[in-house]
């Protein structure tokens, strides 16, 4: 499966695990990673100290490129990227900023620059800005997500259009069969947040994963675009907002609302009634937690046969 994506970050197969706040540790990115795809930490939720213990016990689980995922209103930003610099990480993810602030830096340290994006405006900017790739992320995606509310099958060709370097798509990929779809859209590889979630070396909670396999259609949705929009799924806190945007909130009310660490009270902790539950809505069609090397490997076998199957059409 070689492509610019493979070339680009020397790995076996064009999938990226997502790094996601509360569930993207040393122990998925070191499995994803050996499994022939790209393992990133998430350092959304981590002190920079946390963030050393990961990179280093990644390192030692595996010899094989991985990345780390940097959003970048991240308070102690200086702090993280001292630390991949120092520790000597080959590939950085920026999300959530402006890519100028950082790349110059980066690639001059001789590290590998992907920027997140969820527009072809963004897109455009971030390759101006010396990125060596863009994710493109769709509405469908969990977490903190675009205020366009452009699907992934809309965005990935009008960024292909508007592009030269390698594409990655994200938002509503857990198949191979989506793989294939994507690409033909031209992507050159996928970003999996959502079904990396429901994996046994995800360090999210127990019951944070059993809710992301009973989900189904319509059971998240984007919200708090006031603040930073979000996909929930729909528990009593997200109803908790909804019974607050009946009353026309201020920002200040919202913000009081969502309090601190209330991510971390659901994804992390476990509290599916009052924490922030962040999930894609392709978890609806996911339906069991199993090893995250096995996810790499069914959705490699999905996409040869799908692919395989268009060709006889």
């Amino acid at each position: 499966m070689e492509n610019r994506i493979t070339e680009l970050f020397k790995i076996q197969y064009p999938i990226i695990q997502a790094g996601m706040i509360w569930a993207s540790g040393w122990r998925l990115a070191s499995t994803v990673s050996n499994a022939g795809g790209l393992g990133i930490i998430g350092a959304g939720s981590m002190y920079p100290e946390v963030l050393r213990e990961h990179i280093q016990k990644c390192q030692r689980a595996t010899k094989k490129p991985f990345a780390v995922n940097i959003p970048m209103l991240y308070p102690d930003i200086d702090q993280l990227m001292s630390i991949v610099v120092e520790l000597g990480v080959k590939i950085v993810f920026t999300s959530a900023g402006n890519p100028k602030t950082w790349t110059s830096y980066l690639k001059e340290k001789g590290i590998t620059v992907v920027h997140v994006v969820s527009s072809v405006k963004f897109a455009v900017k971030a390759q101006e800005a010396g990125v060596d790739a863009i994710v493109a992320e769709g509405f469908e995606a969990g977490g903190h997500n675009g205020r366009d509310e452009t699907t992934t099958l809309t965005l990935i060709p009008a960024v292909k259009e508007k592009i030269t370097i390698p594409l990655i798509a994200a938002g509503g990929i857990a198949t191979g069969r989506a793989m294939l779809a994507v690409m033909i859209l031209g992507a050159d590889g996928v970003q999996v947040g959502s079904r990396f979630v429901a994996s046994y070396e995800a360090s999210s909670h127990e019951l944070f994963k059993q809710k992301v396999v009973e989900a189904g259609e319509g059971d998240t949705i984007l919200t708090l675009k006031e603040l930073a929009p979000v996909r929930l799924i729909k528990n009593k806190f997200f109803q908790d907002i909804q019974n607050l945007y009946a009353k026309s909130p201020s920002v200040e009310e919202l913000k009081q609302l969502l309090g601190r660490a209330r991510a971390k009270r659901g994804m992390f902790e476990g509290d599916m009634e009052e924490g922030e539950l962040e999930i894609g809505q392709v978890s609806a069609i996911i339906h069991d937690i199993k090893p995250a090397a096995e996810i790499v490997a069914d959705m490699v076998a999905e996409f040869k046969e799908a692919k395989t199957a268009v060709a006889h059409l």
